[in-house]
């Protein structure tokens, strides 16, 4: 792109040089009429699909009767929303924003008011989001570094690295902050162990435990919420990314036993709880069902087989469809690779592709995507 066509937005992005117009199903079309084949999805956002049917129609219905209200009162998709989400959790309740970073936020608010303690552990590697207190408990220096001083009481252990997480918990631990599979921190997934030992530590010091599932929830890794797979159960857990498929909305799930903290005025979202986002939430979470779930293993199955297999790729992480290849080369070139020969996909670190297709990809549309990617890296 030009210098002197430079659209008016602050450089907050290195962006491809491609502007995409509209999408259909696990395919983008850009201004040019050319398709692409999307195994990045939003980046984990467009779980079902671009345009899929189910919100597409639940949202637009939704438009024609009331776009907003506000928090001073109550909304029906709101609450079928709340209510789908309690019966996924096995017991919670909810607050809406519109983003992960807000849901994050408002986890950390929350664990501080319920417990009295000021002190987060985090992982190092992890990413929780680009506010401030976001980026306070984000476990990478170079996205902290311009920020400094940051909110402090923050602590770091190590993935999967049990004595480190000793080491970091204290007695004024009121939070420990996890991503079951670390996404932009490469692609790491947390080990059942380590989730337990994080879930004993909590206990012992009276903290929270709270699961980001802002990239790793709503079927993501093959289960609606990746903790499914760790045998343990949070006390908190955030979700947005693939929530509304695309429209922006984020929550923080606290556990019933754990939700007495929040009273009016504590925290809140103005447009929080949009009527047309919930609807269209609500629609995405009645079709993750128990199918949609098998097909997003087969898939993921299919997919780590064929990467496994490749010699430029050093090994594969990940759960579900939230994979990441460790490659020999540069991600960047493979990612500008692919999108030369008509597939999106992205990238979690200087050396680490990652794939996070829709969750409705076709067998055959997995196929096309994994022969671009085995001729890019041949």
């Amino acid at each position: 792109m030009n210098v002197a066509t430079l659209p008016a937005l602050l450089p907050t992005y290195v962006r491809q040089d491609v502007t995409l117009v509209r999408g259909e199903g696990s395919w983008v079309c850009d201004k040019d009429g050319r398709w692409y084949l999307d195994l990045l999805g939003g980046i984990a956002v467009v779980g079902l699909g671009h345009c899929h049917p189910a919100p597409l129609t639940a949202a637009q219905a939704q438009l024609e009767k009331l776009w907003h209200a506000s928090n001073l009162y109550w909304t029906e998709p709101m609450l079928a929303l709340a209510s789908r989400l309690d019966r996924r959790f096995g017991g919670a309740q909810a607050f809406f924003c519109n983003s992960g970073a807000e849901a994050v936020e408002a986890a950390l608010k929350y664990a501080r008011k319920a417990t009295g303690k000021p002190g987060v552990v985090a992982l190092d590697g992890s990413f929780h989001g680009r506010t401030m207190g976001a980026l306070s408990v984000t476990g990478q220096p170079a996205k902290r570094a311009a920020f400094a001083p940051l909110v402090p009481g923050v602590s770091f252990a190590r993935a999967n690295d049990l004595e480190s997480l000793h080491i970091a918990a204290g007695s004024d631990t009121g939070c420990i902050l996890l991503e079951p599979v670390q996404g932009e921190g490469g692609v790491h997934p947390l080990t059942p162990e380590f989730a337990a030992e994080a879930r004993a530590v909590a206990d012992d010091l009276g903290a929270l435990l709270v699961f980001d599932e802002v990239q790793t929830g709503v079927g993501r890794t093959g289960t609606f919420f990746a903790f499914e797979q760790l045998g343990v159960r949070p006390d908190a857990v955030t979700l947005a990314k693939g929530l509304a498929n695309g429209l922006p909305i984020g929550s923080l799930l606290v556990a019933d036993a754990k939700a007495d903290a929040f009273e009016p005025g504590d925290h809140a979202s103005t447009f929080g709880g949009n009527p047309v986002v919930c609807a269209a939430a609500s629609a995405v979470v009645d079709a993750v069902t128990d199918e949609l779930l098998a097909e997003v293993a087969a898939h993921a199955e299919v997919a780590r087989t064929r990467l496994t297999a490749l010699p430029a790729v050093d090994a594969v992480r990940g759960r579900g469809l939230l994979l990441g290849a460790e490659l020999d080369r540069p991600a960047a070139d493979v990612v500008d690779g692919c999108r030369e020969r008509g597939v999106l996909v992205g990238s979690a670190g200087e050396t680490v592709l990652r794939l996070t297709p829709p969750l409705t990809i076709t067998a055959d549309e997995l196929d096309r995507g994994l022969s671009v990617l085995e001729e890019v890296l041949s």
